[in-house]
This record gives C-alpha cells, sequence and structure tokens, in this order.
C-alpha cells in the first residue's frame, strides 16, 4: 500500500498528518490526533512505512509510550508494528515474490514497496504467528532465513 493510499485510509477521520523535521533518528511520532512523519526521509516507501505504523498508533495504543524501558510501552509499539504489517503486507505477497523471480532482501523490499528494515519486521511478525514456517497450497515459506519452496510433484 503506497504513502497516497495510507492517507486516503484517513479520509473522514479525526486525524491529520503532517511533514516537519524532527529531532534525533526520530521518524515519526503519533499524539492528539496528529501524526507527524519526519519531512527529511528521502523516499516515499519509508514515508509509507513509517505512516503504516503511525497508523498503527493511532488504532491500537494509548497514552504516551516514548519510554520504551517500560514493558507495557513495548508492548503497545510492537501492537502497532503487527498493524503496519497487516497493512502493508500479506503472508502471500512472499509467494508472489518467489513466483515473481525475487532473489535476495532488497529485490523483496521493492516488489514489495517497503523498506529492507521493513521486511525485518514483516518476517518477525509472521515468524511470531506460524512459527519458523507456514505451507499454503503447494508452498512452504521458511522465515529463519527466509526462503520459498515449492513442492514439486
Amino acid at each position: 500500500m503506497k504513502y497516497e493510499a495510507l492517507l486516503k485510509l484517513l479520509e473522514n477521520k479525526d486525524v491529520e498528518v503532517i511533514e516537519i523535521p524532527l529531532e534525533g533518528d526520530l521518524k515519526g511520532l503519533y499524539a492528539d490526533n496528529v501524526i507527524a512523519i519526519n519531512k527529511n526521509i528521502n523516499t516515499y516507501t519509508e514515508k509509507a512505512c513509517v505512516l503504516a505504523e503511525e497508523l498503527g498508533h493511532y488504532h491500537t495504543t494509548a497514552g504516551d509510550i516514548l519510554d520504551q524501558s517500560k514493558i507495557e510501552n513495548r508492548k503497545q509499539e510492537l501492537k502497532a508494528r503487527r498493524w503496519a504489517v497487516d497493512k502493508l503486507i500479506r503472508i502471500e505477497d512472499f509467494i508472489d515474490a518467489f513466483d515473481a523471480g525475487v532473489q535476495n532482501r532488497a529485490e523483496l523490499a521493492e516488489f514489495l514497496g517497503v523498506t529492507e528494515n521493513f521486511i525485518e519486521t514483516a518476517i518477525d511478525h509472521f515468524k511470531g504467528i506460524y512459527g519458523l514456517s507456514h505451507t499454503i497450497g503447494e508452498y512452504t515459506i521458511c522465515f529463519s532465513p527466509l526462503v520459498v519452496y515449492k513442492k514439486f510433484i
């Protein structure tokens, strides 16, 4: 899902998205129905990944969770990331990438329209759901390392 498509999800919602310079390594922030995206992010692909996670915060978290030393805040951060993965990547997308001849993480990220870091987040998410592998029809997706196998009959 592209950046513009994610923005469309906010139509008729009481949430504003603004692009402003953010301090340090901060790429995005959600507070009081405002999503701030660091305007210094260079690509729409990365902006889409950041926006998806901030939308995840809008939909799943409450309160100030910036202090990640607290376990409850880390849990809420994880919920937001899972929400983002569910919006941007389907498990079947790994099979589609395999069928398209994708050979490595960089190609996979480009194929899926996400960053390589987001691929890692997605792999962790799906591994948490399915374990080390998941079979869909004649395909088996192994998550560690990421490999797709097709059963030959």
